[in-house]
């Protein structure tokens, strides 16, 4: 009964179904006979003992996986865990073919490109998922970008258990405690990427608030998607396809004359292929002056090197290590301990506030290398619009009446005229 019985209520279900078929359980260690009249009261009681040891069992294990988090030992299911394995002793490890494919999937985030637009890419090339499916989903995507293992760090109980006979499992939401394990395992990912990553995850969500409160979403349905501002209103341009007089033509307009933004504006109109002109000769500017704008990156390099210089986190580390020894030792003396628990919670919140920071600042340098590098090595003129190149120089297109301002993401401002 011990093995047959784990849920009293199943149990008695599936007994009763056989014997309406006049099929009998007989339990040969019980000598129990599920056909006798007197069986199914003895099957109760023995399957209530039983499934009482089960979930004292069960109990019993949570438990022990409880003690491992709170030690800093990390459990982790590596078979669909795309990166990494698990050596003879358990420790994560990584596998480098993998490693490659996540560090693409936060390379190509950063330099613009959508969740989708890396999925349909990774399945163009034939790559398959942690699961070893060829469809990608942006969800997986999304959970890459957002894993926290891939800096050496491990979240632990993010979901738990509901119930032991149900067996089924809920993201974790402040009903039992979570563990923060630091440097756990080697990293993939290097912890500023990481954090520019979790900036751009932010800064998508709502690229732009118009006057009358409504969000602009990131979009990468083309190159110039949230890139192309008024500079009257100061809301985004929206691409318009044109029929003028059965004469078909790609603009670029105001979203204040396409709907109700709560502003007035009399910005005009400019055609597609006139923008990306522009875009064009503003980076070919940038070219043949390289020199005397390769002086002022330099400059710009300096002024982030030595006047934003990165915050250490070493102090805060050091003294949330002296908090959490001092938390356990009243803890255990049961003396009031809530006041370090605020401080803890206080220096966490700073601590993170300043990788953001170091991350924002790290990014900087990392733009004006790229432009730097691409001054060094183009030697003539770009003599066509390219996508990438687009993205991954230029800030945003400012538009005015007779100008356009482009803003690279070096710091460099250029200005073209219509």
């Amino acid at each position: 009964i011990s093995r047959f019985a784990r849920n009293t209520l199943d149990c008695l279900k599936y007994i009763r179904q056989l014997k309406e078929k006049n099929i009998p359980v007989y339990f040969e260690k019980e000598n129990i006979n599920t056909l006798d009249s007197k069986g199914e009261i003895l099957l109760t009681i023995m399957a209530s003992l039983a499934q009482q040891e089960s979930q004292s069992l069960s109990q019993n294990v949570k438990l022990g996986i409880q003690y491992r988090y709170q030690q800093g030992k990390i459990h982790i299911n590596h078979n669909r865990f795309l990166g990494y394995t698990k050596d003879k002793d358990g420790n994560l490890v990584i596998v480098p073919e993998e490693a490659e494919i996540v560090k693409r999937i936060y390379r190509e985030y950063l330099e613009g490109s959508s969740m989708l637009q890396i999925a349909r890419g990774l399945e163009a090339d034939g790559i398959l998922t942690g699961a070893g499916n060829h469809r990608w989903h942006t969800s997986t995507i999304n959970k890459i970008l957002r894993n926290e293992k891939y800096i050496g760090d491990a979240l632990l109980q993010k979901t738990y258990t509901v119930d032991f006979l149900s067996k089924k499992r809920v993201a974790n939401n402040g009903i039992v405690p979570q563990y923060y394990v630091e440097n756990s395992h080697e990293p993939i990912i290097p912890r500023e990427i990481y954090m520019q990553v979790q900036e751009e995850l932010v800064r998508r969500r709502c690229v732009h608030i118009s006057k009358n409160g409504k969000k602009r979403n990131y979009s990468n349905n083309h190159p110039l998607s949230q890139m192309v501002f008024c500079g009257k209103c100061h809301e985004v341009f929206r691409r318009v396809h044109w029929n003028n007089r059965g004469k078909k033509s790609i603009v670029w307009r105001c979203v204040s004359r396409l709907e109700n933004t709560g502003l007035f504006c009399t910005a005009s109109t400019i055609l597609e292929d006139t923008l990306k002109e522009k875009i064009v000769e503003a980076i070919n500017i940038a070219v043949s002056g390289k020199n005397s704008f390769l002086a002022i990156l330099k400059k710009n390099i300096e002024t982030v090197l030595n006047e934003d210089l990165d915050e250490s986190t070493a102090d805060i580390d050091k003294r949330l290590e002296e908090l959490q020894a001092e938390l356990i030792q009243k803890a255990n003396s049961k003396e009031v301990y809530n006041n370090i628990v605020n401080e803890i919670y206080r220096l966490r919140d700073l601590r993170q506030e300043t990788l953001s920071r170091n991350a924002l600042r790290q990014d900087k340098r990392d733009r004006i290398a790229e432009m730097t590098d691409f001054l060094d090595m183009q030697t003539g003129d770009i003599t066509e619009f390219d996508d990438k190149l687009v993205r991954k120089l230029v800030e945003k297109a400012i538009v005015y009446d007779d100008r356009i301002m482009i803003e690279f993401k070096s710091g460099l401002e250029i200005e073209v005229n219509l």
